[in-house]
């Protein structure tokens, strides 16, 4: 059964026109897409860490590459909060609700190059949402004709390997840059040190010691 999308502007809008999958990546025509980053804070390091997805080598697009952490296109008549719900649930068996996602921005993207033979002409716009999560990669439901295995990666070393083998990624550089700013702004009072219970105890205890009055 063939795939159709709606051929849209690259603000997102629709111009009217359905093209099958096929042609759209021929033809170049700009087509839309879900991008969904789970992110979380590691309790153990202190640092943030993304959920990245590998792709099935079957794909016809950028085939066995790390990817984003679940991302799809969006069908004939789909918007795009209801394609990043329905990737999360296919992709990676992760149920959640609309208003659990926080939509950044809107990303372009053109990719010509040859993949199995075939050249294929890309133009996509992404609405990219961030999901702030802590879900164990093991417990996930991966769907094998998209995905072949998801890895939690600190986003520090992903971007250093990024860097260094750009062939083992399709994410795009300045997409992954933003998501990297926001984890910093978003999870920076998880990370950092806090006083807790205990460490307020230790502090009486040692101003006590000391014999220091503080006036209440």
């Amino acid at each position: 059964m063939s795939e159709y999308f709606d051929i849209r502007d690259w603000d997102g809008n629709r111009t009217g026109e359905m093209k099958e999958r096929e042609l759209v990546h021929r033809d170049g025509d700009i087509h839309g897409t879900a991008h969904v980053w789970v992110i979380r804070s590691n309790k153990e390091t202190c640092r943030p860490e993304v959920l990245l997805q590998k792709r099935s080598k079957e794909k016809d697009i950028f085939p066995g590459c790390f990817d984003v952490s679940a991302a799809g296109h969006l069908g004939a008549g789909e918007d795009f909060p209801e394609a990043a719900v329905r990737e999360l649930k296919e992709e990676l068996g992760l149920e959640i609700k609309p208003e659990e996602l926080e939509r950044l921005f809107l990303n372009q993207e053109t990719v010509r190059r040859t993949f199995h033979g075939k050249k294929v002409y890309d133009r996509e716009v992404s609405a990219v949402y961030v999901l702030i999560k802590d879900v164990p990669a093991e417990s996930l439901r991966l769907q094998k004709e998209e995905v072949e295995s998801v890895e939690w990666m600190d986003m520090e070393k992903c971007r250093e390997l990024m860097d260094g083998r750009k062939e083992l990624f399709c994410v795009h550089p300045g997409e992954y840059t933003r998501i990297m700013d926001y984890a910093d702004r978003m999870l920076a009072h998880e990370l950092s040190p806090t006083w807790n219970e205990d460490c307020l105890s230790e502090l009486d205890e040692w101003i006590e010691s000391q014999g220091i009055y503080i006036r209440q």
